[in-house]
């Protein structure tokens, strides 16, 4: 891991990301809690929070991350650093005028960046990272997203409980400029010729597409990833309704939801880091999406705090079972040179599930009790872990016949 760390562009990358991650939380749990006084708590404005952040993921992904090949990837994560802080600081500039709807447009825009940001991240990991750090420099990246999903919401709280929500905006700007200060310190782009393989764009596009549902494996993954998204994202908006109604506590206990959650990724990440050589990815994608649903069930049914507590931290332990499982049969059975296009496949298919029942969320919550609405979401695990099995008998069948072969 020193190997790792030594590495500049590594180093780089997780600076710019905690400096991300800083501005990100303080501004997400700023607009969500300022959301909520002014509205009172509507649920259909809380869900669009959720909305605003996700959907852009759904429109942009597969046309971001085959963009992330042509364009220069250091220069694409300074821009998209420095346009986040303008978006910003545009709300900001709102506030003395008293339109407060405008904490939407923050999110919508920081959103739509990232997405042309996040895939020239991982350019930068492939051209600049030996292939033998790749898995721990990305690692050390994905642990950097656990820790702040348990600091994450207590510091963006405390910053609006303490200071406002302009204050909250007036960091988010600072942690974006200091994001692409991190980035600019970094050599310069190679400058790459132009290539006529740019004016067949849709024709690459149409080919991913075309891969993904004439593989058996991705296709299934790709089912499973919705499903999945189907039921996160009707989790995603109504969480705070757990704290304020089933739990009868403040708004701002959301955060020790999320605080047990984190730590459950963070622990999860570890454990399975270490046994997940001795388990198949699809057994480990199935234990995921089966524990993931008995979390819901008791969030939905809890009327306890220490009980829902558990179950987000039963959540958190094993959502790494569904990242890793998934990465690993995505990399297994894709060609190298359909990666970015799957990914840019599978991502929105999983963002575009989520916005859906974002979207409605408030809705049925409207019309449906948080205990029928959770069982709902647990039913949508389970379709999704069902959907993988197939697999399974796959790889028993493999295994059957290599012993079969080693027995001649």
């Amino acid at each position: 891991m020193s190997g790792v760390i030594r590495n500049r562009y590594v180093r780089a990358i997780l600076l710019s990301g905690l400096f991300l991650q800083i501005g990100i939380w303080v501004r997400n749990f700023a607009i969500l809690l300022f959301v909520m006084e002014q509205t009172a708590g509507n649920a259909f404005a809380i869900s669009m929070i959720s909305v605003a952040e996700y959907a852009p993921i759904f429109l942009f992904s597969f046309l971001a991350g085959t963009f992330a090949d042509r364009w220069r990837p250091k220069r694409t994560m300074v821009w998209c650093d420095l346009l986040s802080a303008a978006s910003v600081l545009v709300v900001l500039l709102t506030f003395v005028f008293g339109t407060w709807k405008a904490v939407f447009f923050a999110t919508l825009i920081s959103s739509i960046l990232s997405q042309f940001s996040h895939p020239s991240g991982m350019k930068l990991f492939k051209l600049h990272v030996p292939a033998e750090q790749i898995q721990a420099g990305m690692s050390a990246y994905q642990t950097l997203f656990a820790i702040f999903m348990v600091m994450g919401p207590i510091l963006g709280t405390f910053v609006f409980q303490q200071f406002g929500v302009e204050v909250a905006m007036g960091i988010t700007i600072v942690a974006f400029l200091c994001s692409a200060a991190v980035l600019y310190s970094l050599p310069a782009d190679p400058v790459e010729s132009a290539s006529s393989e740019q004016k067949q764009l849709l024709a690459e596009m149409a080919s991913g597409v075309r891969y993904v549902r004439s593989n058996r494996v991705l296709s299934l993954i790709g089912f499973t990833f919705a499903a999945a998204g189907l039921g996160l994202g009707m989790a995603q908006p109504l969480g705070i309704f757990l704290v304020t109604e089933r739990l009868g506590l403040p708004k701002e206990s959301l955060q020790w939801l999320l605080t047990a959650q984190g730590i459950g990724m963070i622990v999860g990440g570890a454990l399975t880091m270490i046994y997940a050589k001795n388990v198949a990815p699809q057994k480990l994608l199935i234990i995921g999406m089966l524990g993931n649903a008995l979390a819901f069930s008791l969030s939905g049914i809890s009327t306890m705090l220490w009980l829902t507590l558990s179950a987000s931290l039963i959540a958190g332990l094993l959502l790494p079972c569904i990242q890793i499982g998934i990465n690993t049969l995505i990399m297994k059975h894709t060609e190298s040179s359909f990666i970015g296009r799957v990914n840019g496949i599978l991502t929105p298919l999983f963002t575009g599930s989520m916005v859906l029942t974002m979207s409605v969320a408030g809705l049925l919550k409207e019309n449906f009790s948080l205990v029928a609405i959770y069982q709902g979401i647990t039913l949508l695990f389970l379709i999704g872990m069902v959907s993988m099995l197939p697999l399974i008998r796959k790889q028993a069948g493999l295994k059957q016949e290599e012993q079969i072969v080693q027995r001649n």
